[in-house]
């Protein structure tokens, strides 16, 4: 595993480094340090193959939830996670996909069960779903897939491209893993591409809106605070 952490606090770089350290200290090939957004964007350009990144948020000129957004525009699969002094900041993390806000000081044994958490995610990444299509078998990352919904006796997945099939929505269904969650007869959302919930639609980060049923609302929010 591949980890950066970004931090204008000298200390809190050492100390999270040692912690990372502690906890998986075989599996990791590298961990690199960056006092600043802008340090960490230029090392950036030589090297994204980071499967971990640690930012504060409160850093001088660009902050960590900006410098998120532009992580995000390269990479969707890699794991953020958000350390501040200050909870009004953990709403802003539906538009990056954070993966956790620590709050400061950092404990040691939350931040190794953040860890865990985000070792599983890249795991669960590695997963595809099968599609044959025509003559051809289309393999799809499970992380790429936004939304799937059934018109008819067809069904469409929404990844990076669109792909459908002569299959039932129950039968796609099966081939899902905890990381979507089936809002209706017609639409099976990825909880992790959900920027907003209302109480009559999801909004997706593309700005999709998938229309919700009457009863669909505290389902899909329950499944949101559960899985994630």
């Amino acid at each position: 595993m591949r980890f950066a952490i970004c931090d204008d606090d000298t200390n809190m770089l050492d100390y999270l480094r040692r912690i990372i350290l502690e906890w998986g200290r075989p599996e990791i090939n590298q961990i690199e340090m960056f006092p600043s957004a802008e340090a960490f964007l230029f090392g950036y350009e030589e090297n994204k193959k980071y499967d971990v990144i640690l930012l504060d948020i409160e850093m001088n000129k660009m902050n960590g939830v900006e410098l998120a957004k532009r992580i995000r525009a390269f990479d969707k699969t890699v794991q953020i996670i958000f350390v501040t002094g200050y909870s009004e900041y953990i709403s802003e993390g539906y538009d990056v996909a954070a993966l956790h806000y620590l709050m400061k000081p950092v404990v040691k044994e939350k931040l190794f069960e953040v860890l865990d958490r985000a070792k599983e995610k890249l795991s669960e990444n590695e997963k595809y779903l099968c599609l044959k299509i025509d003559s051809e078998m289309v393999m799809i990352p499970l992380h790429e897939i936004r939304y799937i919904e059934v018109e008819g006796n067809y069904v469409t997945v929404h990844a990076d491209d669109d792909y459908t099939v002569r299959q039932t929505l129950s039968e796609m269904e099966q081939e899902m893993d905890d990381r979507f969650f089936r809002v209706s007869r017609s639409f099976i959302i990825n909880l992790f591409k959900i920027r907003k919930v209302t109480k009559s639609e999801a909004i997706l980060i593309d700005n999709t809106a998938i229309p919700l049923p009457r009863n669909a609302y505290q389902a899909l929010n329950r499944a949101i605070i559960e899985r994630l």
